[in-house]
């Protein structure tokens, strides 16, 4: 069955109406192929993984220029027909007015959101420059014409600085700065999940559940979250059962092969269309 084509202006009225209620998942494709099959399982939006994409390259995080960086927005939102969420990182520039001058560029690409993190090169930034960069990045969305979400990231969970409350200073000054979503990912007590999700009502709040857990969508979702993101982690999952199959090929074993999807299976997938509209 040939797969939907919704305009860019619709992918990302459909993006901010799904933060207005109930919780969905928003899960992190590398590549186009990852992104159709996401598409293809029914998910209602996705987002991009630097991560995920930078193993891709053979390379490691944070390591893409952003001129990579675009091209990867660009083409992950030309695989599919749904909202794309950007992971712009630090946003690409050492100043808030090279952050508005890169983010103007993301919103060319396409992307329904993009998520502007308060640390560069591993390091957490000064909540002054860090709202100033955010503030930025919403001047350049308004600017632009476009109704792309912006998400204010604090991670210093990430980044060494494990302080919920520093964590919620900066949610909530994200959000005076226009971010329409807030993000804290490395927070997985649901206590302080909760106490997020309070203390910044009435703005969105995205988790990330980046590894094997007991907890549900549902326990999440309980929680007053909007979204849930997984980042890399689908990535590392590709990844695990790569490295199974090729170290068994190293033992001279072939049983890495066990759960290979059938190539016909994502022939017929891929074979699909028609591509998603171009943005412009």
């Amino acid at each position: 069955m040939a797969r939907a084509v919704r305009s860019i202006a619709e992918r990302r009225t459909a993006f901010r109406a799904l933060h207005e209620r109930g919780c969905f998942v928003l899960p992190n494709p590398w590549d186009r192929g990852s992104a159709r099959y996401l598409e293809h399982l029914g998910f209602a939006a996705l987002a991009t993984t630097s991560s995920g994409a930078a193993w891709s390259r053979g390379r490691p995080d944070g390591s893409a220029t952003r001129d990579e960086a675009l091209e990867h927005l660009a083409d992950i939102v030309a695989a599919t027909s749904l909202p794309v969420n950007a992971d712009f990182e630090d946003g690409y520039g050492a100043s808030a007015d090279q952050v508005a001058e890169s983010v103007a560029l993301a919103v060319g690409t396409g992307v329904a959101g993009l998520s502007i993190e308060d640390a560069s090169d591993g390091v957490t930034l000064g909540l002054d420059a860090a709202v100033e960069r955010l503030t930025a990045a919403r001047e350049a969305i308004d600017a632009s014409g476009h109704d792309v979400l912006l998400v204010g990231r604090a991670d210093g969970f990430f980044n060494g600085s494990p302080d919920l409350d520093d964590i919620l200073t900066r949610l909530r000054a994200f959000a005076a700065a226009g971010a329409d979503c807030l993000y804290a990912p490395g927070i997985s007590d649901p206590a302080a999940i909760r106490t997020i999700v309070e203390t910044v009502a009435p703005t969105p709040v995205n988790v990330l559940v980046g590894g094997p857990s007991a907890v549900t969508v549902a326990d999440v979702a309980a929680l007053g979250v909007r979204r849930i993101s997984v980042g890399g982690a689908l990535a590392r999952a590709a990844w695990g059962g790569f490295e199974q199959a090729a170290a068994g090929l190293v033992e001279g074993r072939f049983d890495g092969f066990a759960r290979a999807v059938p190539g016909a299976d994502l022939n017929a997938l891929f074979g699909e269309g028609p591509e998603a509209d171009q943005p412009g």
